[in-house]
């Protein structure tokens, strides 16, 4: 078959190269320029490519088109190929379909999907298992050059749209709030379908993992549960399915089954609310993937919580400085500012993805006593917070945000990126953006 990738990065590039290593004659295609490091792979592989535009000549005769995450559905290209009838597939649909027989864990949600998967992957941890997707190397890629009997799969949205027959043994929807909206119309009706993409061709022996205290996504859960077996969490006192997970006298309680098992909230490695659904949902996933309970709390102590998610740069005079600038939508700002026990100067703003600001007005009036807004585009935050009489500063890279952030705190204070936007306006990513906080604060 002839196939053409449409997008040169992570995904497209892993898909490129399952694509050939299967005998496939292959075409990948970039609007943009490629990045180095990526060409450089393209090459060593001796996979033909172009970039800074597409080719049309070379996209229509297509047999099967591999869409990158990254690539909008409004793309003119993306539009093309529709009209031409030309079948469409994610990557994580195409590396699926090279690895049918292995248990696959495929974890989405608006927060938390990044901890989760590689919490699970923690806890699963052997040469037979591999972390894959929207977190680190490529499903695709994997699949082709280092194939493994168990994959956990962070699989976005996007990631979800065009799949077909993508079937995980074990799916976690951990949440749904709104994010990504821009990608979707600003529909958040469609924003959810693609979040529940994840259990379309699960059945009775599989399982969907699920937080029943997540309002959204317990709305839009009757349209699209199926006959797949159910698990739920929650942070109230009762179960509410034959396996699940609750909280119950400070400790989180797991039945499986028919037998109660206990973690005492106080030892969790990662503390916080948002941190107590992503262990319940690993574990349970570990469960369901044949663990057993001894060896998860064997391994359970020894995580670390991941860069870019709450994570603590240092204490400098007193203040401490917290990078959490993974956290790109309004619910994870939220969970990162209802975990704070201190005053906080807030470190916000980028690319809006049609945040309300409004719901966690009274949160950041508790808690925030300074907004630093670093980005190129402040004004939907300095509208909905300025009548909150605290100081509101514009800065336009991190080395000045840190600058201010000092003028502002006090010893005891915290110092917290946490953007609730994309970072395109200042950054190349959300990784960028943090590891740029990061050297600011260390540099201190």
């Amino acid at each position: 078959m002839y196939i053409v990738i449409i997008g040169g990065a992570e995904s497209g590039v892993g898909a490129a190269i399952l694509a050939q290593k299967h005998g496939h004659l292959v075409w990948l295609s970039d609007a943009g320029a490629i990045a180095e490091k990526y060409k450089q792979k393209l090459i060593t592989y001796n996979i033909p490519f172009g970039e800074n535009h597409h080719s049309w000549d070379k996209i229509q005769n297509a047999n099967i088109i591999i869409k990158s995450p990254g690539v909008p559905e409004e793309a003119s290209i993306i539009k093309q190929i529709r009209k031409a009838g030309i079948p469409l597939v994610s990557e994580v649909e195409w590396a699926y379909r090279y690895a049918q027989k292995s248990d696959i864990v495929a974890i989405t949600g608006s927060n938390g999907k990044s901890t989760t998967t590689a919490l699970t992957a923690h806890l699963l941890a052997n040469e037979n298992t591999a972390m894959v997707g929207n977190i680190g190397i490529s499903f695709a890629e994997t699949v082709a050059l280092n194939p493994k009997k168990r994959y956990v799969a962070e699989v976005s949205s996007f990631q979800l749209d065009d799949i077909q027959q993508f079937k995980p043994k074990v799916s976690i929807l951990l949440n749904i709030t709104p994010d990504h909206l821009d990608r979707y119309q600003y529909k958040l009706e469609l924003y959810a379908k693609a979040k529940f993409n994840i259990l379309r061709n699960q059945s009775a022996e599989d399982y969907f993992i699920y937080n029943i205290d997540s309002p959204l996504l317990m709305e839009h859960l009757k349209t699209y549960l199926n006959k797949v077996t159910p698990i739920t969490i929650t942070l109230k006192n009762t179960f509410h399915s034959a396996h699940g997970a609750c909280v119950q006298e400070e400790n989180l309680c797991f039945l499986w089954q028919n037998t109660m098992y206990k973690l005492p909230i106080k030892e969790l490695p990662l503390q916080g609310k948002h941190n107590q659904y992503n262990i319940m949902a690993s574990v349970l996933a570990s469960l369901c993937m044949g663990e057993n309970w001894e060896n998860i709390i064997q391994k359970l102590p020894s995580f670390t919580a991941i860069p870019h998610r709450l994570e603590k740069v240092r204490v400098w005079n007193g203040i401490t400085f917290i990078n959490d600038s993974k956290a790109t939508n309004i619910d994870s700002v939220w969970y990162a500012l209802d975990s704070m026990t201190q005053p906080v100067i807030w470190v916000a703003g980028g690319v809006d993805k049609g945040n309300d600001y409004a719901q966690i007005k009274d949160l950041v009036k508790q808690k925030v006593k300074a907004i630093l807004c670093m980005t190129k585009y402040p004004e939907n935050i300095q509208s909905v917070f300025q009548d909150l009489n605290i100081p509101i500063i514009v800065v336009d890279n991190a080395e000045n945000a840190i600058k201010q952030s000092l003028i502002l705190a006090n010893s005891g204070d915290v110092v917290l990126l946490s953007p609730a936007c994309a970072s395109f306006d200042l950054f190349k990513n959300y990784e960028d953006r943090g590891t740029q906080f990061r050297n600011a604060v260390l540099s201190l």
